[in-house]
């Protein structure tokens, strides 16, 4: 199965079993947005609670919050987002189309290499193209795990290679751009009624801001003492031009982030750091059962780098389209407490109970994207075996833990006692009823939701007290008594 093809199969069932719809569909689709159907609002549930109950209430040295999606203009100008949180965007002179310069570059170059019968033409000519400087690695035991670094790079230089490679607009097939720009990508909002008499805020562009602000409240109002750490999961918005590749990049998205803060004089920022690193990998392959050789590390360069940070590490999936960031962490030193410390003229300094000296607390921030947690578990859960297509996805995190089947939908007796057994086993599971169709009908569906078990009640059942549960990972079926159905759950969902 090719990548793209893969890619398509998984849109086409996400959008097929009520995972992810399409935004604003029946009015043409509104580009970059998406909504969560009936599955997709329950797996992405389960992924944040995994997620807050994972780093939050299993830990005693971190605490929540929940920030306004609004927020005022001086606290972006302060985190230097007005001012520098911009992407490179190019447009084509023949179609109007927008789009993100290192994005085409990158695909012209991924494009080229998978296209080419020998990776060694490939590889010749980017370092051709690109010199002592390559701007796109291609490691030589993974075809899909081409590298770029490209973000970060002077708009000159972009506009340059757009330019000397003669690269086509994926929309139109011409080749006509304009120079590359910078473009913000804060949504800006007017708060007021009467126009002219408007004040500027912003929606917030990421979660991180709301607990830097916040710092002095959380320190002054709980009994948290350094080292501790203040976490949130919530919407953020980005006026993003994006190319596909469904919910990895999208104006609106969810994000998980903590703010971990330290006296750099008492604690080791690397070792901080490296269990943050431990757990971040823990979760996706512990919890969220994905496979581990579909993960990596990618220690940014100087030049992609944030200047504030002294080191950033992302964690990447190896999903359909390459190797791209999954999650984030950074150590960023003091620097968004000294801004909002200089902006808003107030002390954010914390006393040591010890020494009674000030401290300006320095930050480790481990940053995720909830939508793409939910893509990687999608793409690592597809699995086809002849004409089955079925999600093996982690029973935590599985929409539905078990579904509930009469064997045929006309016989009351069946139906009546498949309907106690799904009543009294919906107090302790989320469970799916299905009387629609025959039986292979059934099963096709619960296994394209990623539903662990089927329980049917068949014309034995009504002798034997005993109902069949089949397997979604092997289709193997078995029989279990119904006294017996909530241990054998419990036993086989942990």
């Amino acid at each position: 199965m090719s990548d793209s093809n893969l890619l398509e199969k998984i849109v086409a069932l996400c959008k097929r079993r009520g995972f992810i719809y399409p935004g604003s569909e029946i009015y043409g689709g509104l580009a970059n947005t998406y909504d969560y159907g009936p599955m997709g609002a329950e797996l992405l549930r389960n992924i944040r609670n995994l997620w807050w109950d994972y780093f939050v209430h299993k830990r005693e040295d971190i605490v929540g919050l929940d920030a306004s999606l609004i927020s005022a203009a001086k606290i972006w100008e302060a985190s230097g987002h007005t001012a520098g949180f911009a992407d490179a965007m190019v447009d084509c002179k023949n179609c109007q189309a927008r789009f993100r310069a290192d994005h085409i570059i990158s695909d012209f170059f991924l494009n080229f290499y998978r296209l080419s019968s020998k990776s060694k033409d490939a590889s010749e000519l980017i370092s051709d193209m690109v010199g002592n400087n390559p701007l796109i690695i291609i490691p030589s035991d993974d075809k899909k795990g081409i590298e770029t670094k490209l973000e970060g790079l002077p708009i000159e230089q972009l506009t340059k290679l757009i330019s000397k490679e003669k690269i086509l607009c994926p929309n139109c097939g011409k080749s006509d751009w304009t120079e590359v720009r910078k473009f913000n990508l804060l949504f800006p909002v007017n708060l007021g009624i009467v126009e002219g008499d408007q004040s500027l805020a912003y929606l917030r562009g990421e979660t991180a801001q709301g607990i830097f602000i916040n710092f002095k409240n959380i320190v002054d109002s709980t009994r948290v003492r350094l080292p501790f750490g203040v976490a949130q999961l919530g919407k953020s918005f980005r006026n993003e031009i994006t190319l596909g590749n469904s919910i990895f990049r999208t104006i609106e998205f969810e994000q998980g982030e903590i703010e971990y803060f330290f006296d750099p004089e008492k604690e080791d920022w690397q070792k901080l750091f490296e269990d943050f690193k431990k757990g971040m990998w823990n979760f996706v392959v512990s919890s969220l059962g994905v496979k581990d050789s579909n993960l990596r590390w990618r220690e940014h360069s100087d030049q992609e780098r944030s200047f504030y940070s002294k080191k950033t590490l992302d964690l990447e999936y190896n999903f359909p389209f390459g190797y791209k960031e999954l999650w984030g962490l950074a150590y960023r030193t003091d620097y968004d407490l000294s801004q909002h410390q200089k902006f808003s003229g107030k002390d954010l300094t914390i006393l040591d109970p010890e020494t009674n000296k000030k401290i300006l607390p320095h930050v480790i921030e481990p940053a995720v994207g909830i939508n793409r947690l939910m893509l990687m578990v999608l793409t690592d859960a597809y699995s086809e075996e002849g004409e089955r297509i079925f999600l093996k996805l982690n029973p935590k995190i599985a929409p539905y833990k078990a579904a509930v089947f009469p064997l045929l939908a006309n016989k009351e007796e069946l139906v009546n006692l498949a309907r106690k057994i799904y009543e009294d086993l919906r107090k302790e599971f989320l469970i799916a009823w299905d009387d629609r169709g025959n039986i292979g009908k059934r099963y096709a569906s619960q296994d394209e939701i990623g539903t662990p078990y089927c329980i049917t009640v068949d014309f034995d059942t009504l002798k034997d007290d005993s109902v069949t549960i089949r397997d979604r990972n092997s289709a193997k079926q078995e029989r279990v008594k119904i006294p017996d159905l909530t241990n054998y759950l419990q036993e086989h969902l942990k």
